[in-house]
């Protein structure tokens, strides 16, 4: 991550804007982009893809000074990097948000280019399409312009296809932007478990609660090596780093100074993009209740921290299935899917029998479900026909109960059991199950598929904004 913060704190510095005098001098300022094929999807959610891009140039392609590069610690590629993906889903009501992290190397469909990392998305796009135009006889201005559209409508197209949304807004941000709008705040509070040293990202820090500003917070949110979970880990950082900063801005309110309201409006405008088709001011007045506490920073399930491709690449394996149920469950419990809505888990008691010859399972999934808000009922192997997959019973497939239940574990189907009374659910696991409790489903509360050798990796629960002080990371 280089623009996670950066991108999402143009968003809530805006929002928390809205009684400011200057806030149409603000918005003035940011570059405008269209023709991204965005929205023409009605979910009940209003969709913003925040992206954070590793650039040596600001919103308007004018190269970074010496001294700037030099603050970042930047290089002189020029490659563009999109290492930082956070897809935001708003319901229309405007009660509630919740910025969705989608990890770097997650191997996805790219529209054009086949199956790849989506952070390759954009740049490996631009940089084909800017190949192409040069070699017809087009400008290297206009190929690098017709180019960088094209990258930025790759990436749009494969995290909808992924998500099963339909993205409405489109924010990006460059690596100075995080450095800037960090200062503009006067710098975010963090606190870690253990101190760090690790020259790569420049992170030099104690352990426990601490003040960063710009700089140092960029470093903060880069490091991934010499973290436990790697770039899972860093992830984290963003999302707590995010939360802290949305917490203060959305609490506190502080930032009717001209001065910081000068220095925000100049790190907007060099930073910033948006698209041309997004009414700010509007958008403003549907979020002006928005509380820290209403604020959620989630990622998308995974099945596989560690999968190698066939040509023994490094990803991370995904399900869209499952990303696809998860992120649609955001919205009033309703599945990208469907607009069936489901039930509160803290109503349904749930069953849990083991049918899949792994020792332990039921009492592993069922753990999970009780961690999801779900009642236990009663747990043990299964004594029941014979299965070839596993499922969720109820006396009626359209009982809500039993759909939040096969929700809450990836998507199985809903199967009809007339012997069940009607306020009964139960699961059966076969031995496909790979779902939340099993080893390959052990990330962010839903799994998809996975090869015997899937890395588990310790789950993570969402972070609020509303929280009292910084959460202490890794």
């Amino acid at each position: 991550m280089r623009g996670f913060a950066a991108v999402l704190a143009v968003l809530v510095l805006v929002i928390t804007g809205f009684a400011w005098h200057s806030v149409d001098s603000l918005i003035s300022n940011i570059e405008r982009i269209g023709n991204l094929g965005l929205g023409g999807g009605r979910d009940g959610a209003v969709d913003i893809l925040l992206v954070g891009v590793d650039s040596r140039t600001d919103a308007h392609g004018n190269p970074l000074s010496d001294r700037e590069r030099a603050l970042l610690h930047a290089g002189d590629e020029v490659g563009t990097n999109t290492d930082t993906i956070v897809l935001i889903r708003i319901p229309n009501d405007g009660r509630s948000a919740t910025a969705i992290s989608i990890p770097r190397d997650s191997y996805v469909d790219i529209p054009d280019l086949g199956k790849g990392k989506i952070n390759s998305a954009y740049g490996a796009t631009k940089e084909t399409q800017r190949l192409k135009l040069m070699n017809q006889g087009v400008s290297e201005a206009d190929a690098d312009k017709q180019s960088t559209q094209a990258g930025r409508q790759a990436l749009i197209k494969s995290v909808g296809n992924l998500t099963g949304i339909s993205v409405d807004h489109y924010a990006e941000v460059s690596l100075l932007g995080f450095v800037l709008l960090t200062d503009a705040v006067g710098g975010v509070e963090v606190c870690l478990n253990n101190p760090v040293d690790e020259w790569m990202s420049g992170a030099d820090f104690p352990a426990g609660r601490q003040r960063l500003d710009g700089p140092s917070a960029l470093s903060f949110v880069r490091q991934r090596h010499n973290l436990p979970r790697g770039d899972l880990d860093r992830i984290v950082r963003q999302q707590v780093f995010m939360a802290q900063l949305v917490g203060q801005v959305l609490n506190a309110k502080t930032l009717s100074n001209p001065g910081k309201m000068k220095q925000l409006s100049d790190a907007v405008g060099r930073t910033v993009v948006l698209d041309d088709n997004w009414d700010v001011l509007a958008f403003l007045q549907q979020l002006q209740d928005l509380s820290g506490g209403q604020v959620k920073f989630e990622t998308i399930p995974v099945t596989d921290l560690n999968y190698m491709t066939d040509r023994g690449e490094s990803v991370v394996r995904v399900d869209p299935k499952a990303v696809k149920s998860y992120v649609g469950s955001l919205v009033d419990g309703k599945s990208a899917e469907s607009d069936e809505p489901t039930a509160d888990p803290g109503t349904v008691t749930v069953s849990v029998y083991n049918a899949s010859g792994v020792g332990g399972l039921a009492g592993q999934v069922a753990q999970a479900l009780s961690g999801k808000g779900f009642h236990e009922g009663l747990v043990g192997n299964y004594t029941g026909p014979s299965v070839t997959g596993s499922r969720v019973l109820a006396a009626n497939t359209s009982d809500a109960k039993a759909k939040a239940v096969a929700k809450a574990l990836g998507g199985l189907p809903v199967l009809a059991d007339t012997t069940l009374s009607p306020d009964s659910v139960s699961v059966v696991l076969a031995s496909d199950y790979s779902g939340p409790g099993s080893a390959a489903g052990g990330l962010f509360d839903f799994s998809g598929t996975s090869s015997a050798t899937a890395t588990p990796v310790p789950p993570a629960p969402p972070i609020d904004a509303g929280q009292n002080g910084p959460k202490c990371v890794n």
